[in-house]
């Protein structure tokens, strides 16, 4: 059973100066993807965070989305988000579709050299992603956001230590 929102998350926000998020965010369910990239948006104007968003087709192609911006780009981030929606039907699909997700995710952390967070709602019934989105179980988005944050600062502090 989730929880309400982790509230005490939200304490300690670390005040970052020049930190740069890359949100990564599905097509599929778009109505609930955007308004966890919402609550993302809310936490990074509220800490004077840059970010700048892709969209790709579906989950399963956000480890590859992740891997290609980071080997590729020229603009390095201190964070990614991820996010999508991948709520169960009548077949195994979904199964397959959150495994591959969440351990393209678990090996994206392990490779890299700045952290990716999950932001992916693997839900029962579009309910269930509603009740994320700023309804009983806080707002994953937002929480997405603040643990990106956080996670930035933990890095610097690792990396200041070399």
């Amino acid at each position: 059973m989730a929880t309400q929102g982790n509230i005490s998350l939200y304490k300690g926000i670390p005040n970052l100066k020049d930190a740069f998020v890359i949100i990564i965010k599905t097509e599929w369910n778009a109505a609930i993807v955007n308004k966890l990239e919402a609550g993302c948006k809310k936490v990074f104007k509220a800490n004077n965070i840059k970010h700048q968003t892709f969209t790709v087709p579906g989950a399963v192609e956000i480890p590859f989305a992740v891997k290609q911006h980071y080997t590729h780009s020229n603009t390095m981030p201190d964070a990614y988000i991820v996010l999508g929606t991948v709520i169960k039907g009548d077949t195994p699909h979904f199964d397959y579709v959150c495994q591959s997700i969440t351990n393209g995710v678990t090996e994206l952390n392990l490779a890299l050299d700045v952290p990716v967070i999950f932001g992916v709602l693997t839900v029962n019934t579009e309910a269930q992603a509603i009740e994320r989105i700023g309804g009983k179980h806080g707002h994953k988005g937002e929480e997405a956001a603040v643990t990106a944050l956080k996670m930035i600062a933990l890095n610097k502090k690792f990396i200041s230590k070399k």
